[in-house]
């Protein structure tokens, strides 16, 4: 695949998201084998990995800090501030003073004197977005981070971050059947000359085809409770994913490859990051094709106001600044 920017560097246009080896979809691999899943992704040749504080409270850090020595100058390395593990509950902390204290333990439990990209990984509503920008702006002249980024937001809070230092990428759900991205934030990243990078490219697994009416999830799996993957809201969107492995399947590929073709076709400056516990997953994710435009829009008219059930629950929404259609 033809290589795109992000934050000035030259990376594969499909990265790795790295949280489901420590966080979030029940119980996670063992750690040697989610090793063994990072050499080999870096040896497929994925060269953008993405981790997090909050990430297993600490956890998928210190993994990709066990993993990447000695392979740390091959990989543009992206992490994230102000939302964290705090006495074992997740606390969004948007205050300079925190965000500072947060990039010190990240960069250590990474083993590295520098990171290539920082997200806010939430905006702290109780702290001026520019006084966050502004630490992490710092924490750039200080040579600790190379590039400023921020996850699932608006247009507008990125018109005012960026007023404050440049805003090299945004992140933020993007996928056939999450698209609030395309009410401003696609535009914009565009206008300012950042990259969108697409967390959750394949609809957190239910658009490969894998997730059926009669999933049930482990302990501590989110997506048992995101209204999405719930009762009559998860058989109908399964039925809209069995017809997107048929229609994947008339170009001779599966599911996966169709939804990482349809996210990267949105725009030059869009990146995807799918995650996986899977080694032969990873490697076909890497291996994404390039298809048909006459493909895409069906795949992309499959979904269009079809998708039941909102991807996040009232209280998350409550978290965010992301437009809503």
């Amino acid at each position: 695949m033809t290589m795109r920017s992000l934050a000035g560097r030259m990376v594969q246009p499909v990265g790795l998201g790295c949280m489901n080896l420590s966080h979030a979809y029940g119980r996670p691999p063992e750690r040697a084998e989610a090793v063994r899943l990072l050499h080999a992704a870096i040896d497929a040749g994925y060269d953008h990995l993405d981790t997090a504080a909050l990430y297993g409270f600490g956890a998928n850090e210190e993994l990709l800090g066990d993993a990447l020595a000695g392979k740390r100058q091959q990989i543009f390395l992206a992490t994230k501030c102000g939302m964290a593990g705090v006495d074992g509950k997740r606390v969004i902390d948007g205050r300079p003073e925190t965000i500072t204290a947060t990039v010190e333990a990240s960069l250590k439990r990474l083993r590295t004197d520098r990171v290539d990209l920082l997200y806010l990984h939430r905006r702290d509503f109780a702290v001026p977005i520019e006084d966050s920008v502004g630490a992490m702006a710092r924490l750039v002249e200080a040579g600790k981070l190379g590039a400023i980024g921020l996850s699932e937001v608006s247009a507008a809070t990125i018109r005012a971050a960026h007023a404050v230092h440049p805003i090299a990428a945004v992140q933020s759900e993007y996928s056939l059947w999450s698209r609030e991205v395309e009410i401003g934030v696609l535009a914009e990243t565009a206008r300012i000359g950042a990259a969108l990078v697409a967390f959750s490219p394949m609809g957190r697994g239910l658009l490969s085809g894998a997730i059926t009416a009669a999933t049930s999830f482990q302990p501590g799996d989110i997506r048992a409770g995101m209204p999405r993957f719930q009762g009559e809201a998860l058989a109908s969107n399964a039925a809209l994913a069995a017809q997107l492995v048929v229609l994947a399947a008339e170009a001779g590929v599966n599911a996966a490859s169709l939804c990482l073709a349809w996210v990267l076709s949105r725009g030059n400056h869009v990146h995807a990051l799918p995650g996986t516990t899977s080694l032969a997953h990873m490697a076909g994710n890497l291996a994404a094709a390039t298809l048909a435009p006459g493909l895409l829009e069906r795949a992309g008219a499959l979904f269009a106001g079809s998708v039941a059930g909102e991807r996040y629950p009232a209280a998350t929404y409550r978290e965010i600044d992301t437009e809503r259609a």
